[in-house]
C-alpha cells in the first residue's frame, strides 16, 4: 500500500486505476504463443501498432524539420541524424526539447502562408471565367475546355 501512495504523491493523481487497466489487458495477453487468438490479444496487438506507427511518424517529422531548418549547419544537421540514430528515442526527446519554439524561418514559412491563402481568396469565380474568355479568344483552349472550365470555375 506504501508503494501506490509512494506513486500517488509522485505523480500527482491516483494510480491505482492506471495499474489495473495495465494488469488487466497484460494478464489477458497471456496465450500468446499458443494458437488461439483473444479479443485482448487484437487489442494489445492494435496497441503496439499504433505506438510504432507513432514512433515511425515521430522520426519522420523529425528528420524532415532537421533538413528544412536554415539555421542549423551542415555539421549540425549530421549531428542530430547521429544522434537520432544511435540514440533514438533519448535523441528525438533531447531534439523536441532544445529546438527554438518559433525560428525567423517559421515565422517566414506561415507569412508566406497566409499571403497565398490571401491570394487564392481574392481570386473570384467572375475573374476566372473572364480569363478563361481570354484564353478561349487567344485559342488557348477550345469551346468545349472552355465549357468545362467555366462548370468547375462556378462550383457546379
Amino acid at each position: 500500500m506504501t508503494t501506490i501512495s509512494t506513486a500517488r504523491s509522485v505523480l500527482g493523481r491516483p494510480v491505482l486505476p492506471l495499474l489495473a487497466a495495465l494488469t488487466v489487458i497484460l494478464s489477458a495477453c497471456a496465450q500468446v504463443g499458443t494458437n488461439s487468438v483473444t479479443f485482448w490479444d487484437v487489442i494489445f496487438s492494435m496497441i503496439a501498432f499504433f505506438f510504432w506507427f507513432m514512433f515511425i511518424w515521430i522520426f519522420i517529422s523529425i528528420f524532415a524539420d532537421i533538413f528544412r531548418r536554415n539555421d542549423l549547419s551542415g555539421g549540425m544537421k549530421a549531428v542530430w541524424v547521429i544522434a537520432l540514430v544511435f540514440l533514438p528515442f533519448l535523441g528525438a526527446l533531447i531534439y523536441m526539447i532544445a529546438r527554438p519554439k518559433v525560428t525567423a524561418q517559421d515565422v517566414e514559412m506561415m507569412t508566406q502562408a497566409e499571403a497565398a491563402a490571401k491570394a487564392a481568396s481574392a481570386v473570384s469565380p467572375a475573374d476566372q471565367i473572364a480569363k478563361l474568355q481570354q484564353l478561349k479568344a487567344a485559342g488557348a483552349i477550345t469551346e468545349p475546355e472552355y465549357e468545362e472550365l467555366k462548370k468547375k470555375a462556378m462550383g457546379s
